[in-house]
Formats: C-alpha cells, sequence, structure tokens
C-alpha cells in the first residue's frame, strides 16, 4: 500500500487574464515540478461537488473527502469556529465572519483592507445578551468565528453581509418563526459590536495611519456542528492536515484528522512554502494520507491580482521537487478545490486541473499541468470521485463484489 499526499492549492483554476497574454496564472507560472509530477501519472478535470457548481472551500473540501456535502453540510461557521480552536456544544449556533469597513452606513471594504491582528477587537466583542454568550475569535487576516451559546437557539437566519460594497450592512432575519429571537439577539449584538469597534483604540490608530478602519463585524454560515464519520473509519488511513487556514482545519480536526503546526505557516501569501511541503513529508512517517491546503491562490484570485497568483503556483513549484523522489511508495494528488479566475474575483463552476502521480498507473501522455492542458487527459470527474480513485492507486480500495 502507498502513503498519500493530498495537494489542495485553493481557487487554482482560473480563466484567460490580459495581463498574462490570455493565458490563466497556472498556464503563465514556470511550473517545471508540476509539469514533471503530471508526467509521471494520470490527469484530468474535476468538477468540484457537481458539474457548474459554484462551490465553497467548505462543500468542496468536505466532497473531495468523500463526505456528501447534502449530508454533512450545515453551514461553514461550524468548521471557522473549530479550526480557531474554539469547543463547540450542542445547541451552539456558529457564523464565520469579516471584520470590515463601513462608512456613511455603507460598505466600502468587506476585508478591511485585509486587516490582521484583530485579537483585541475580537476580545472587547465578547458579551452576554438576553442570556445568550457570544464567544468571538480572530482568523487569518479579517476573518473570525462567532458563537452563541444560550437557550433555544436557531440557525435559520440569514447573514448580514451584503456581499457587496456600497450597500449597508444587512440586519439579521429569521428564516422561520422558531429562529426570531435569535435573529433579535444577533441584531442587539451587532449594535454593540459597532459602538465598541467605532471607538476603540485598534481602530483609531489604523486611521492615524491612513488605514481603513475594521469598524463592522459581518455575520454568515450560520450553523451547527454536524456529526461526521472519522477519515479512519471511513478509509482506514491515519490522517494528518497541514493548513494555515482555520476552515480546513476545523474540518479536517472534526473527521479526525492530527492538525499539524508548521513554523511560518500562516495561511496568507508569505506562508512558508517550503516548510510546508517538509512538513508533509515527514509526516509520512507516522500518517498514512496528508493534507495539504495552500490558500494563496485564493486569495490572489479574490483581489483580482493574476500575476500575484502567478506567484503562488512558482512558490508551490518550487519547493516540491523532493516529491518526485517519493512516488515508488507515494501517491501525489494535486488539484484545487474550485476556481477563482482573477477576472471575476470570486467562486465559479469552473473545472479545476487534477492530477494523480504515482510509479506504476497509466499515464496520459499530458506533460503540463494546467486547465487546458489537462482537459485532454484520462479523467473528467467531479469531487466525489476522488477519494475513490486515491483508494484505487494507493492499492487500498476493497474490492465491490465476489
Amino acid at each position: 500500500m502507498k502513503n498519500v499526499i493530498l495537494l489542495i492549492m485553493d481557487g487554482l483554476g482560473d480563466r484567460p487574464n490580459m495581463e498574462l497574454g490570455g493565458k490563466t496564472a497556472l498556464q503563465a507560472a514556470v511550473r517545471p515540478n508540476l509539469n514533471k509530477l503530471a508526467s509521471s501519472g494520470t490527469t484530468g478535470l474535476m468538477s468540484p461537488v457537481s458539474t457548474g457548481i459554484r462551490a465553497g472551500s467548505d462543500t468542496s473540501h468536505l466532497s473531495i473527502l468523500g463526505y456528501d456535502p447534502l449530508k454533512y453540510y450545515t453551514g461553514r461557521g461550524p468548521f471557522e469556529a473549530l479550526g480557531l480552536g474554539i469547543e463547540l456544544r450542542p445547541g451552539d449556533i456558529a457564523f464565520r465572519a469579516n471584520y470590515a469597513t463601513v462608512m456613511d452606513g455603507k460598505v466600502v471594504d468587506r476585508r478591511a483592507g485585509r486587516v490582521h491582528d484583530t485579537d483585541t477587537l475580537s476580545s472587547d466583542l465578547e458579551t452576554e445578551i438576553d442570556g445568550v454568550k457570544f464567544i468571538v475569535k480572530s482568523g487569518v487576516e479579517h476573518r473570525a468565528a462567532v458563537v452563541m451559546r444560550g437557550n433555544n437557539l436557531s440557525d435559520r437566519v440569514s447573514e448580514t453581509d451584503p456581499h457587496s460594497i456600497n450597500s449597508p450592512p444587512e440586519f439579521a432575519r429569521a428564516l422561520e418563526p422558531d429562529a426570531q429571537f435569535t435573529a433579535d439577539v444577533i441584531n442587539k449584538f451587532l449594535a454593540r459590536s459597532r459602538k465598541i469597534l467605532e471607538e476603540h483604540e485598534f481602530n483609531r490608530n489604523l486611521v492615524s495611519r491612513g488605514k481603513l478602519p475594521a469598524n463592522e463585524i459581518m455575520l454568515r454560515g450560520a450553523g451547527r456542528i454536524p456529526e461526521i464519520p472519522s477519515f479512519k473509519e471511513k478509509y482506514g488511513m491515519k490522517a494528518a492536515c497541514i493548513s494555515g487556514t482555520p476552515l480546513i482545519r476545523g474540518i479536517a480536526g472534526l473527521a479526525g484528522f492530527t492538525n499539524l503546526k508548521v513554523d511560518g505557516m500562516n495561511g496568507r501569501i508569505d506562508t512558508n512554502y517550503k516548510n510546508i511541503i517538509s512538513a508533509a513529508e515527514d509526516a509520512l512517517g507516522e500518517y498514512d494520507f496528508v493534507l495539504v491546503n495552500i490558500k494563496g491562490t485564493d486569495i490572489a484570485g479574490h483581489d483580482k491580482k493574476p500575476e500575484l497568483k502567478k506567484y503562488v503556483v512558482e512558490q508551490v513549484d518550487s519547493v516540491i521537487g523532493p516529491l518526485l523522489g517519493r512516488l515508488a511508495d507515494t501517491l501525489v494528488v494535486v488539484t484545487g478545490d474550485h476556481s477563482t479566475p482573477c477576472s471575476y474575483g470570486d467562486h465559479t463552476g469552473d473545472p479545476v486541473p487534477i492530477m494523480f502521480s504515482t510509479h506504476g498507473i497509466l499515464n496520459d501522455n499530458v506533460r503540463c499541468f494546467d486547465e487546458l492542458s489537462v482537459s485532454t487527459g484520462y479523467y473528467k470527474i467531479s469531487s466525489n470521485d476522488i477519494m475513490p480513485i486515491i483508494m484505487s492507486y494507493s492499492d487500498r480500495a476493497e474490492k465491490y463484489g465476489a
């Protein structure tokens, strides 16, 4: 049996960019090691969740790891909270959150200039309202998680993020009658938070330096903690996760993965790529399956920066050379969890390139790893197909039938 490294470059898929001569970031990148891996395996296109679906990182990762989102997805909030180390209890309602900038009542930046180090903001927003405790913890850059803990709470409430600029933050609305109390308490929390954030020394310091203040916290992805079978139970593999993104750590932790810490890993563009890949190699001594998530490609896509996305691809390529020497006993899988084209600035339903690389499997004669080249490859699959293929190529699959 072979061990497995699954490298997911978040938001990898792209569309042609004028700044790159009509190429995708992946096509334009100098990527000799990705191309060598593709030359040593089988490639194709993968549709996250299903054809044409604009998948989130949460639903796509669940599906890639073999957990049907239709069955196990309750909202992104619980995964974000778990990934930040918040211990969720039955009855808790968790949200993912963004610190944002609001001026004259309208959102001018949903990420508050990608503000970071907001721990003091989050701790000062923690409170109790009408018997409901609010737990707030900062994540990477502008991100955070908010957990409501109390009685008679519902996750059937609307988001307060308008998902656009020049629009006011929205009020939480009950999506069913039993959720009215929850919506009312959320709106009281947000009103209180605005006063604190507006007067906070952290934001005064930002403004004094000509930066945008983080004067609004917007909630979305409400959900309760789901119950899912462990990865070891499903596939018989001891698994580890290497990710600087709380969402991915939350999903992995819930599935029973060990979340490994890596020096210099931060879930941003300036993460330590070399240490991440070295840690993945080292983990193979103890773990059968290692999930690696690289967030930088997605960040660049959302920011509409094709040159930056190309840079992230090249940074990853520059450190994965050692994986080529492990193909005799290791299956290396490289893909994205969804497409985030720089020309669009958000997730799309475009398929993403995928490759399965190891010794002893058929090669489909694809020599370059990019969206167009792999379209002539062997596979046209969805994310639901990935784990069965991994089990087969790693010689771990059980026979179906006699």
